[in-house]
């Protein structure tokens, strides 16, 4: 199986992601990860954060000339606003100049001061930050390389910001993916564009923040990813799961799941044809995102994820309490962005091709790159065959 972990705190030495899983031969370079990073960078109304910490990428382990070897890949992504953290965040005994007794509502501050006993919601937000989805990017740069193996693609568009949204249904294709990220809110439709940014503009001028949505595309995907059987092995159980895992998402649709909930059975289903000309089983709307029965269809699989307002605003006025005089107080400030809505969209590419990428491996196997590619292309060969006789 492909998993992953993550250990480091957001103003911490570093953040450190293993990979464990992946077979051999996959080629893979520094370049490749940095720059799945410094799109997570991308978006208008990121703050003044994402000029200072630039992220230092390592490859520790698990990578020889290029290639990964089939053991755990280990990547360090050093933090150069380290030297200005160095005392507050020490690992050696000791206490922090400042303590931060005034929890932010929205945040996990208070819930996990009271979970593990501390007085400092610094000790829960470094590591509740979203800076943790660094690593994760790193880790999905990974997963989409070895999709890409098995022509497999993975990207997002944000479709809201704010009360902003698009209103066409045109879904772009891997190769617009360029000019999704050259847009300064990662939006496909151009006309949408500025709208969001002027939205954008307005918050920040209020000190205020916003939320979104950005839907992920899977272009490619083999045919019965995923399992009706068990529960936990349900393809968008999973990817649900993947997607609220990440900072400050609150919702999760498959497909048309959060308007098809509304339709009469008739309307709300893809009809199934035959393409004679293609020789595969084709479904013209995608309804239900190309996943039925907790398996993917082998069409376009379309997920979105909705993501509520920062919780740290740029003009604290959410009311809460201090934990040691129990006064009523705001919130404490620190650095923040308007929106991170783009960049969430690139870190839920990252969520749904580690997801993906699993599942390929579960179903096709392999300990190296080839002989995954050689049982996949064994299984679509003989995918559409007529079936045999019916069993006696």
């Amino acid at each position: 199986m492909l998993r992953f972990f993550t250990a480091g705190e957001s103003h911490g030495k570093s953040l450190v992601v293993i990979v464990e899983g992946l077979p051999s031969g996959l080629e893979i370079t520094k370049e490749e990860i940095q720059g799945e990073l410094a799109r997570r960078r991308l978006g208008y109304g990121r703050g003044p954060r994402m000029k200072f910490e630039q992220d230092e990428l390592t490859l520790v382990a698990g990578i020889r000339h290029g290639r990964t070897l089939g053991s755990p890949v280990a990547l360090e992504i050093g933090n150069t606003e380290w030297p200005k953290w160095v005392n507050e965040m020490s690992p050696d005994p000791g206490r922090p100049e400042k303590v931060l007794n005034q929890p932010r509502p929205g945040h996990a501050d208070l819930v996990g001061m009271q979970k593990y006993g501390f007085d400092d919601a610094r000790d829960i937000l470094e590591r509740a930050s979203a800076r943790e989805t660094v690593a994760r990017t790193a880790a999905g740069c990974l997963a989409k390389a070895l999709l890409a193996k098995l022509g497999v693609s993975v990207f997002s568009h944000v479709i809201q910001l704010g009360s902003v949204s698009v209103e066409n249904d045109q879904k772009p294709e891997p190769q617009d993916l360029d000019q999704i990220d050259n847009s300064p809110v990662r939006c496909f439709d151009p006309e949408v564009e500025q709208a969001m940014v002027e939205e954008i503009k307005a918050a920040a001028k209020a000190g205020d923040s916003l939320g979104g949505a950005a839907e992920v595309l899977v272009y490619g995907t083999p045919v019965g990813l995923g399992s009706h059987v068990h529960w936990d092995r349900k393809l968008d159980g999973m990817l649900g799961q993947a997607l609220m895992s990440i900072q400050a998402i609150k919702a999760v649709s498959i497909g048309e799941g959060h308007v098809v909930s509304g339709l009469r059975g008739s309307e709300a289903h893809d009809s199934i044809r035959w393409d004679s000309e293609a020789k595969a089983y084709v479904r013209d709307t995608l309804r239900a995102g190309g996943i039925e029965g907790g398996m993917s269809t082998g069409g376009l699989i379309s997920v979105t994820a909705w993501m509520k307002p920062l919780s740290t605003l740029n003009r604290p006025v959410i009311k809460t309490v201090d934990v040691l005089t129990k006064e009523e107080t705001v919130s404490f400030k620190e650095r923040t962005d308007v929106t991170a809505v783009p960049a969430m969209g690139v870190v839920a590419e990252a969520m749904v091709a580690l997801v993906v990428a699993n599942e390929a491996q579960r179903k096709f196997g392999g300990d190296s790159v080839a002989e995954m590619v050689r049982n996949a292309e064994s299984f679509k060969a003989h995918l559409n065959e007529t079936p045999s006789a019916s069993r006696r």
